[in-house]
């Protein structure tokens, strides 16, 4: 039991934050496929401190970075999906029994066993810890992004890269 409240420790004391801006580790953060040419898919997985919005503008800044880092100006999101994983941890159940005990009589032993004549009054306590159970939702969101040397004339949300960035790495003071 020491070791399972050890762990359960350990585990809440390294995701006590919401997720940071990294690449996927233990904590969650952002991964990618390149799918085309110009044509990504990012993933952003954040911890249960982690707001949907703030996974929905990870994978966002993401997208934008990979766009500039392969020498596109501008992308537009072709699919989009936000979720969340859910997570259930139930604490383990542990019982201690206490008690006080009076006896009156004679106790007679016979080799390995013993023989009780009497009577016996007492009262016994038992209490109950654990068996908690926290369910953890985790936000996950997931952009496929088409990417453009230039603004493209197409119906829909085009996104300007070096806009996305420098809007959102001020909003989270990301460096």
């Amino acid at each position: 039991m020491r070791v399972t409240i050890i762990v359960f420790a350990v585990a809440v004391a390294m995701t006590g934050c919401a997720t940071t801006y990294h690449r996927q580790s233990l904590t969650g953060g952002f991964t990618e496929s390149r799918l085309d040419e110009n044509v990504f898919q990012v993933r952003f997985a954040g911890n249960a401190y982690t707001s949907r919005e703030r996974a929905a503008d990870f994978c966002l800044l993401r997208c934008a970075e990979l766009a500039q880092q392969y020498g596109y100006t501008h992308f537009i999101i072709v699919d989009s999906a936000q979720y969340t994983k859910d997570s259930v941890y139930t604490t383990p159940t542990t019982a201690t029994t206490t008690g006080s005990a009076q006896t009156f009589g004679t106790a007679t032993a016979y080799g390995n066993s013993a023989t009780y004549s009497g009577t016996t009054y007492g009262q016994a306590t038992t209490h109950v810890y654990g068996g908690q159970t926290y369910v953890m939702s985790k936000p996950r969101s997931t952009n496929t992004i088409v990417c453009f040397k230039e603004k493209p004339n197409v119906q829909g949300l085009v996104f300007s890269a070096a806009f996305v960035i420098d809007s959102l790495k001020q909003r989270y003071g990301i460096k």
